[in-house]
């Protein structure tokens, strides 16, 4: 593929880059003059997410997130540093399976694309990020958090969020905090999550990491994608009387299980998710208050006290999307993406790949600390906790992001 070479010198730096852009990209602007000259050759960004099957609607929140970005980069003036190149994107859709979203890779590099942004889950991602890897295209995953995707080496591949291994720390450790304040402590928990890379990995992790805190783990249950039917193991929920339920499943089988869940009028401490699918969604929340009211949750969420962060919700929620994880996430994987195209002059594939490796790209409009990636991984980013309290999703920890103090044993 034709290099596309700095079209011209000087340009903005990164910081006026972000800073210059910081309006149009939290604010969803879709406008610019027209400027009065050719247009430079477009640079193209593929989006591979999951837009049918079992897990469309957070594909479907991965691809509105990304193409946000898109626009709102595109708005504040492209890649100044490629003449205001504007971001194309090219679209694939894995339909929930991972061989599928490696032909979307091929596909698309047979198309001349000069980055990848995908894949929504890890098993996906991982298939992508390898399949990427063959003509080392830059790859930037979204939400993907398995570990192994990072820890293979790969030198094409980043992640900007915190994976399961990150997270699952965060969230024992925070579990034991709440623990502590508490006068009835939980002792004892039950950890139900599906089949997947992501479920399988994240219980694996608590059920090493809970006894640590003083929490016996009764028992692991493992259950399909998808799952029409949780009666069977509510049932056992029942039956074993754990403090805790700590559910790690997608969307659809989360507000299934946690509706079963009231239905039977289980009773438990709490309900304590780990990248749990719904506890830390609106669109569950308010179609379903009285289930989500006082789960509590270990996720990817956004800095509740950053305008900029702020502004998108309010752009996103306008165009009638629910800011889930998976649009801001997808968004933040294009900015990033980007960012290396703004540094690097270039969409020369090695020079694009260092610029990711060195990134120090500014997200603190997240719970972030500044960039920093080691072997493809930013390892200043964090997840937060949150907890449904009175129909809000409110922030508990860490206690500088804290919008509401955490309730427990649940009402």
């Amino acid at each position: 593929m034709t290099d596309k070479k700095r079209e011209r010198k000087g340009g903005l730096g990164r910081r006026e880059f972000l800073a210059t852009g910081a309006a149009a990209l939290g604010l969803g602007v879709t406008g610019f003059p027209a400027v009065l000259r050719a247009q430079p050759t477009s640079v193209k960004v593929g989006l591979i997410h999951p837009v049918s099957g079992f897990i469309a609607f957070s594909g479907t929140q991965c691809r509105e997130g990304a193409q946000m970005a898109i626009a709102d980069i595109n708005a504040a003036g492209g890649i100044k540093s490629l003449g205001g190149a504007k971001l194309e994107a090219m679209l694939g859709d894995s339909q929930g399976k991972p061989e599928l979203g490696a032909s979307e890779v091929t596909k698309m590099v047979e198309g001349g694309v000069d980055g990848i942004v995908a894949g929504y889950s890890s098993a996906i991602s991982l298939a992508t990020s390898q399949e990427a890897a063959k003509s080392m295209t830059p790859h930037v995953v979204d939400v993907g958090v398995s570990d192994k995707i990072v820890d293979r080496g790969l030198k094409n591949t980043f992640r900007f969020g915190p994976g399961y291994g990150a997270i699952a720390q965060f969230a024992v450790k925070n579990l034991a905090a709440i623990n502590s304040m508490s006068d009835a402590p939980a002792k004892t928990a039950m950890i139900i999550h599906e089949e997947s890379l992501f479920g399988t990995g994240t219980a694996n992790l608590l059920q090493k990491e809970l006894p640590g805190v003083g929490i016996e783990v009764l028992d692991v249950i493992k259950h399909a994608n998808p799952t029409r039917d949780f009666t069977n193991i509510v049932l056992q929920l029942k039956a074993k009387k754990p403090d805790l339920i700590i559910p790690a499943n997608y969307y659809n089988e989360y507000v299934l299980l946690a509706r079963t869940m009231r239905q039977q009028r289980i009773e438990a401490k709490g309900i304590y998710s780990v990248l749990g699918g719904a506890a830390s969604n609106y669109k569950f929340v308010n179609e379903f208050p009285e289930a989500a009211e006082g789960i509590m949750d270990c996720n990817h969420w956004f800095n509740p006290k950053s305008e900029i962060a702020l502004s998108r919700k309010k752009a996103a929620e306008a165009k009638g999307l629910i800011y889930t994880y998976e649009v801001f996430l997808a968004y933040n994987a294009v900015l990033a993406l980007a960012d290396a195209y703004e540094q690097a002059g270039t969409t020369d594939k090695e020079a694009v790949n260092a610029a990711l490796a060195a990134s120090t790209v500014d997200m603190s409009f997240m719970p972030y600390g500044p960039t920093k990636m080691i072997n493809g991984q930013n390892v200043n980013a964090q997840p937060v906790n949150t907890q449904v309290l009175d129909g809000e999703i409110e922030v508990i920890f860490p206690q500088e992001f804290a919008s509401a103090a955490p309730v427990f044993p649940m009402k």
